[in-house]
C-alpha cells in the first residue's frame, strides 16, 4: 500500500512539472508576439523619418531656383552681343591693347536666353569692346555721386571723393563701380548774369552781395556806400571774373 502511494504522489509531481514547463513556453511565446506589435510602429516611425529625410534635398532643390536679381535686367530673346555686362561673363584678353578694339569670349549667365543674328539660341558668344578699364572710360559712360558740401568757388578748386558706376550698356574691364576724386559742380540756382547785373546797378547798396547770401559783405557796402565806390567797383570785376560767388559754394547756372 505504501508503495502504491509513493508511486502516485510521485505520477503527481510529474503532472505538475509538465504543467508548469508547458505554461512557460506558452507566456514566452507572447512575449515575443507583444514584442513584434511594439516594435512595428518603431519601423514604421524609422521608415517615416528615413522618408522625410529624403525629400530634404528636394526643398533645396526649390530653393535654388529663385530667380537671380540679375535677370530684370537681361533683356529675354534678344541680341547676346547686346545684352548688358551684367547678363554675361567674360574672359579678360590680356592680349588687347590699350585704347584699341579687342575681341572677348562671353557666355550668358544662368537663366538668360538669348540669340544670334540669325535668331538660333547661343549661349558662348563674342563681342567687341575697347582695351580699357572702367576708371579710364569718359565722363560720359559713368554717373557719379554728388556732393552738397564741399565750396565750388574757392582757390585752389575743391574736390571730393564720389562712387561713380558705369552706364549699363557700356562694356569695360575691371569693376564697373568705382571711387573717383572729382570737382565740386553742384548748383544752388544762382544765375551769374543776374549777380552781374545788381553789382553793377544796385551794388552800391550790397544788393549783388544780398543776392549771393552774403549778409555781413552786404549790410558793410549798404552802410559805407559801397565803399565810396571803390568797393563796388571790385566787386563787379570780381563777380564778372567768376572769383566771388554763391556763399553756400555751389556754383552758377
Amino acid at each position: 500500500m505504501a508503495a502504491r502511494w509513493w508511486r502516485r504522489a510521485l505520477r503527481g509531481l510529474c503532472g505538475a512539472a509538465l504543467f508548469l514547463s508547458q505554461l512557460s513556453v506558452l507566456s514566452g511565446r507572447a512575449g515575443s508576439l507583444m514584442t513584434t506589435k511594439l516594435s512595428q510602429p518603431q519601423s514604421t516611425l524609422a521608415k517615416s523619418l528615413t522618408s522625410t529625410s529624403t525629400n530634404a534635398p528636394y526643398f533645396k532643390e526649390l530653393e535654388s531656383t529663385e530667380i537671380p536679381p540679375y535677370l530684370t535686367n537681361c533683356p529675354s530673346n534678344g541680341l547676346c552681343s547686346r545684352l548688358p555686362p551684367d547678363c554675361m561673363t567674360c574672359n579678360t584678353n590680356y592680349s588687347c591693347i590699350y585704347g584699341k578694339t579687342a575681341t572677348f569670349d562671353c557666355k550668358v549667365k544662368p537663366h538668360v536666353h538669348c540669340v544670334d543674328e540669325n535668331n538660333h539660341e547661343q549661349e558662348n558668344f563674342t563681342i567687341n569692346m575697347t582695351c580699357q578699364f572702367c576708371w579710364q572710360l569718359a565722363t560720359s559712360d559713368y554717373v557719379c555721386t554728388n556732393s552738397t558740401n564741399c565750396m565750388t568757388v574757392s582757390c585752389p578748386r575743391q574736390r571730393y571723393n564720389a562712387t561713380c558706376t558705369v552706364r549699363d550698356h557700356i562694356h569695360c574691364l575691371g569693376n564697373r563701380v568705382f571711387p573717383k576724386m572729382l570737382y565740386c559742380n553742384w548748383t544752388g540756382g544762382y544765375k551769374w548774369s543776374t549777380a552781374l547785373a545788381l553789382s553793377i546797378t544796385l551794388g552800391g547798396f550790397g544788393a549783388d552781395r544780398f543776392y549771393l547770401g552774403q549778409w555781413r559783405e552786404g549790410l558793410g557796402k549798404l552802410f559805407s556806400f559801397g565803399g565810396l565806390g571803390i568797393w563796388t567797383l571790385i566787386d563787379v570785376l570780381l563777380i564778372g571774373v567768376g572769383y566771388v560767388g554763391p556763399a553756400d559754394g555751389s556754383l552758377y547756372i
